[in-house]
C-alpha cells in the first residue's frame, strides 16, 4: 500500500528539522526518514563532538601554560576515557533534543530505515512505499578512505573513529593537512600524543592566502606538531606496534615515518551512492554531489538537494541556510538564491581562524582591482594581554567602490570577531563605513576600523 504525504525529507541533518517544522506549521503531512543517527554529521560526528574535544584539549593546554601567567599548578593528567565520555554525552543530548523536536511536530512521521528513490515522487523504506509531490534529499556525507597503496595492510582511522578513542595515541600520523586534520592534530597533541601531519600540497590549507597558511603552520609547529608538505607519493604499511607511512617530500629528506595510529583526513563524499538516483535520471559527480541550481532544485521537478550532498557549502550553517532558502521560495513567495549568501567558515584550532568572502588570490583571479591591509596579532592589545600573539588579521577590499570582498582573522576570538565583517558585507557596508565605527576596547574586533584605514594597493 502506498503511503501519501505532502513532503518527504530523506536525512535528518541540519536542514531537515527546521524544514519539517515549517512544513508542519503549514499543516502539511511530512515523512522524515533516517537510517542511522538523527541529527546528521554535525550533531553526531562533526561540529558538536569535535568542538567538545577541542575544548578539553584547550583546558589541558591552559593548565600546562599556567606558569606563564603567574599561576602555579601541577602538570595536567589526561583521562581520555572521561574526555571521550564527555563529548559523546554532549552529542547524545543534542541528538535526543532533535529527536524530541521532530517527535513533537504535528503531522510529521519519523521513519527509521534506508530510503531509496523509486521514481520521481516515490520512495521505498524497506517494505514501505511512500509518495509525495515534494522530496528533499538531505543525506549528508562521510569521510573518504582513499585507495592508497598498502591501505588494506594497516588499520586506518577516520574523523568519526577519532571521536570514539578512549586512549591517547603514542604517535598519531595524519594524512591530510586541511581543516579536519589540523583540528585533530592540535587537539591530540595537547592531550599528549606525538603528532605528524602529512600533506600532499605544497602548504597546509591550500585555499588560504600564503601568509595565513604560513601563520597556521607556525602555530602548530610551535606546539611540537611535525609537518610534512609536498608529500606527493604516499604509501602505507605495517610497523611494529603501529603503521609505517612512506612518502616523497622533496623539501624533506625523511622518506618514512612510523607511528602508532593513522588518521586519514582527506575529504568527504556525499551519501548518494545507494540513494537510487538512477531511477530518476540523476548522476552525481565523483564526490557524490548532486547538481542543483540557485534555488537548490535538481534536474528533476519536485526534487531538491540540501546540505552536504549539493556541493554548495558543506557546512552546518550553509545547510541551515539551505532550508531558509527553500522555505522562503516555496512557502513565502520569495526568490532567494544560494548566491545571495556571503560565504564564511572557521578553522577551530586555537587560536581559531575566522574567514569570510574571497582571499586575496581569489579576488585577483576574479578580476578585481584590490586593496589589502593586514596586522599581526602581536600588535593587537587583546592578544598581547592574553599572551596569544600568533596569527594575523587581513582584509581584502575592492579599489574604488570600497566594497569588502573578504577577510581573515586568525587569533584569539577570530571565529567570533569575523562576524562583524560578515554582518557588514551582508548589509552592504563598505570599508569607509566601517572605518568610522567606534568599537569596544579592548577587543580583537576593535582593530577592524584600523585595518580599513590602512588599506593599500599590493
Amino acid at each position: 500500500m502506498m503511503e501519501r504525504f505532502d513532503a518527504i525529507i530523506i536525512g535528518t541533518g541540519q536542514a531537515a528539522p527546521p524544514l519539517a517544522a515549517r512544513l508542519s506549521a503549514e499543516g502539511q503531512r511530512v515523512a522524515v526518514i533516517e537510517r542511522k543517527l538523527v541529527g546528521g554529521t554535525c550533531v553526531n560526528a562533526g561540529c558538536t563532538p569535535t568542538k567538545a574535544l577541542v575544548a578539553s584539549a584547550r583546558v589541558a593546554e591552559v593548565a600546562r601554560r599556567a606558569g606563564a601567567y603567574g599561576v602555579r599548578t601541577a602538570p595536567p593528567e589526561i583521562d581520555m576515557p572521561a574526555v571521550t565520555a564527555r563529548l559523546q554525552a554532549i552529542a547524545a543530548r543534542s541528538r535526543t533534543g532533535v529527536e524530541a523536536w521532530l517527535d513533537g511536530m504535528a503531522g510529521v512521521t519519523l521513519i527509521r530505515g534506508h530510503a531509496r528513490l523509486d521514481g520521481p515522487r516515490q520512495v521505498t523504506v524497506g517494505a514501505r512505499r511512500l509518495a509525495a509531490p515534494r522530496i528533499f534529499l538531505n543525506v549528508g556525507a562521510r569521510p573518504v578512505v582513499p585507495d592508497l597503496p598498502g591501505r588494506d595492510t594497516v588499520r586506518v582511522l577516520t574523523s568519526t573513529d577519532m571521536l570514539a578513542l578512549d586512549r591517547v595515541p603514542g604517535h598519531l600520523l595524519i594524512v591530510g593537512g586541511s581543516y579536519i586534520g589540523l583540528e585533530f592534530a592540535q587537539a591530540f597533541r595537547r592531550l599528549g600524543a606525538e603528532v605528524t601531519v602529512i600533506e600532499r600540497g605544497a602548504e597546509l590549507l591550500g585555499r588560504e592566502d600564503p601568509e595565513v597558511s604560513a601563520a597556521i603552520r607556525e602555530i602548530l609547529a610551535a606546539e611540537g606538531i611535525a609537518i610534512r608538505t609536498g608529500a606527493e607519493c604516499i604509501s602505507l604499511g605495517p610497523a611494529p606496534g603501529g603503521v609505517r607511512v612512506r612518502l616523497d617530500c622533496p623539501a624533506d629528506a625523511a622518506q618514512e615515518i612510523t607511528g602508532s595510529d593513522l588518521l586519514l583526513a582527506v575529504g568527504r563524499v556525499a551519501n548518494t551512492d545507494d540513494l537510487g538516483l538512477e531511477t530518476v535520471g540523476l548522476t552525481p559527480d565523483a564526490r557524490g554531489i548532486i547538481a542543483v541550481n540557485e534555488r537548490l532544485e535538481t534536474g528533476v521537478p519536485g526534487l531538491w538537494a540540501l546540505g552536504d550532498c549539493n556541493g554548495r557549502g558543506a557546512f552546518t550553517h550553509t545547510s541551515w541556510n539551505d532550508h531558509e532558502i527553500l522555505v522562503a521560495n516555496l512557502l513565502d513567495g520569495a526568490d532567494r538564491k544560494v548566491s545571495d549568501r556571503i560565504p564564511g567558515y572557521g578553522l577551530f584550532i586555537d587560536p581559531p581562524l575566522g574567514r569570510v568572502g574571497l582571499t586575496e588570490a581569489a579576488a585577483r583571479a576574479a578580476g578585481h582591482d584590490i586593496l589589502t591591509a593586514s596586522r599581526p596579532m602581536s600588535r593587537v592589545g587583546r592578544a598581547v594581554e592574553q599572551g596569544e600573539t600568533m596569527g594575523l588579521m587581513k582584509v581584502v577590499v575592492e579599489a574604488g567602490s570600497g566594497r569588502i570582498l573578504g577577510a581573515a582573522i586568525l587569533g584569539p576570538g577570530g571565529d567570533e570577531a569575523v562576524h562583524a565583517l560578515i554582518a557588514a558585507m551582508t548589509g552592504g557596508l563598505d570599508a569607509r563605513s566601517l572605518q568610522w565605527a567606534v568599537p569596544v576596547h579592548p577587543t580583537v574586533a576593535e582593530l577592524i576600523p584600523t585595518l580599513m584605514g590602512s588599506l593599500a594597493p599590493v
